[in-house]
């Protein structure tokens, strides 16, 4: 015998009511200028560093060597501040990794136009030194690294891809850089990290191994001591500024950074 429930609902208890006037949607453009510098020499710098056009930051950067800045100065004054704007909005989830990579060249090409400009370099936050595990020629995540590194101001020893373990360590040893980086798409060669870990250790280093990618979780990156998890490309800059402001303790960068 077929039985039918008949299951009666009362509306006002499904029923939601909205206020007619809905607050308003914000696109990422009018959420970014409302970030933007009111200095009319650094707004339309950082608002070309935002939109990620190249030939805008140069102009906006000789206009404001035109009018007396000092050309180092405006990487912090003026690029960096339209970098910011850039990484609170992708935190925010408000733009994509795209957005970034083409403010980021955008960053970049500011950067070089300065330093010519002033016939040096700018003083960088430090040096990090970045690779693709051995075995694996998948560089697409390291290249976005050290594009985001570079950004922040960071000096980036870009080993390549498929890097030989003793390579890896022999550039720790001769940089001396503040942190090292690894990314590995496959899950067979992921564990060259372990490998890296161990001869650091061994030779005395105790420096951070931020290490990502498509094979990479933060439970294998846990396992072996230096290991500081990335859960996107993105983090990258946050761990190396996290370790220039707090030092380069693990297990504290491992409270900020493994979110799992």
């Amino acid at each position: 015998m077929e039985v039918k429930y008949l299951i009666e609902i009362d509306p006002s208890s499904i029923l939601v009511r909205y206020n007619v006037k809905m607050e308003k949607e914000m696109t990422p453009e009018e959420a970014a200028e409302e970030l933007y510098p009111k200095d009319s020499m650094i707004y339309p710098i950082a608002k070309a560093i935002f939109e990620g056009e190249e030939d805008d930051v140069v102009e906006g950067l000789q206009k404001a060597i035109d009018s007396g800045k000092d050309p180092i100065s405006l990487i912090n004054d003026a690029l960096m501040v339209g970098m910011g704007v850039v990484s609170r909005l992708y935190d925010e989830g408000v733009i994509f990794l795209p957005n970034v990579m083409m403010s980021a060249d955008a960053m970049l090409e500011g950067i070089e136009y300065v330093k010519e400009k002033a016939g040096k370099a700018p003083e960088t936050k430090g040096k990090v030194v970045c690779h693709v595990a051995e075995g694996d020629v998948h560089d697409i995540g390291k290249n976005i690294v050290a594009a985001l590194l570079r950004a922040a101001g960071y000096d980036v020893v870009d080993l390549g891809r498929d890097v030989p373990v003793d390579e890896v360590v022999a550039a720790v040893e001769k940089e001396k850089p503040i942190m090292l980086t690894g990314t590995a798409l496959m899950t067979t060669t992921m564990y060259a990290f372990k490998e890296v870990n161990d001869k650091l250790l061994e030779k005395g280093y105790r420096i951070p191994f931020a290490c990502g990618g498509g094979a990479v979780n933060q439970d294998f990156v846990s396992q072996y001591e230096l290991g500081v998890y990335g859960e996107e490309a993105a983090d990258a800059p946050k761990i190396a500024n996290f370790i220039k402001e707090h030092g380069d303790n693990i297990v504290k960068l491992r409270e900020e950074f493994h979110k799992h």
